[in-house]
């Protein structure tokens, strides 16, 4: 392996580099995920039992301890929830596209990654194929197809290489985004709750 890894060339190291990053990225995002689904469980129906009870200190005590993203969208809607409806619903679609985007951290970085990997693939192989025309030049084109045939695979390297890192990211950055979506399918779904709690007669 580390023989093939040397014969791609230069570029090699930072399609590499790409991939340490994007195996981190996933990583650092499914322990996130994982945290944020524990803390917010059940959150949205438990602070909506507690204002239909008018124990409104101990639904804000809640969703503030625990430190999840349903529980800033409630603590940000209950300290409005007294106010205009108009009001109400701007903060808790701002309060839900903050925290989506706190969820997306790092995603960016996926799909650059997604996009750039092939290309530094495919830069290399053109420098590769440029080097092996090169030498064919020197040698005054006295070279034989089985050295042609070596140069061009070991050129051609970079690209599988390249395209090796982008798919398994791709396919990351796929999965992570539909895990956002589920969230902020979440959040929609606890706001809803906390709306019903507050206008029950």
């Amino acid at each position: 392996m580390m023989a093939f890894f040397e014969k791609g060339g230069i570029l090699m190291g930072p399609i590499l580099l790409c991939s340490v990053l994007a195996l981190a990225i996933f990583a650092e995002r499914l322990i996130r995920f994982a945290m944020t689904r524990s803390r917010g469980a059940g959150l949205a129906e438990k602070v909506a039992s507690l204002l239909l009870e008018s124990k409104e200190e101990e639904a804000r005590a809640i969703a503030e301890e625990s430190q999840s993203p349903m529980g800033r969208v409630l603590m940000q809607a209950i300290e409005v929830k007294g106010r205009e409806r108009e009001l109400l619903e701007t903060v808790i679609v701002n309060a839900i596209d903050e925290e989506v985007r706190g969820l997306s951290s790092y995603l960016q970085g996926l799909a650059t990654i997604c996009n750039i990997a092939p290309l530094l693939g495919l830069l290399g192989t053109v420098m590769g194929l440029i080097k092996a025309f090169m030498m064919i030049q020197q040698l005054g084109g006295k070279v034989n197809a089985a050295v042609l045939a070596g140069g061009i695979w070991e050129a051609m390297l970079t690209t599988a290489f390249g395209l090796a890192v982008a798919l398994p990211t791709m396919v990351a950055h796929s999965y992570l985004v539909s895990r956002i979506e589920q969230y902020e399918s979440r959040l929609q779904a606890g706001a809803v709750t906390f709306m019903k709690s507050i206008t029950v007669k």
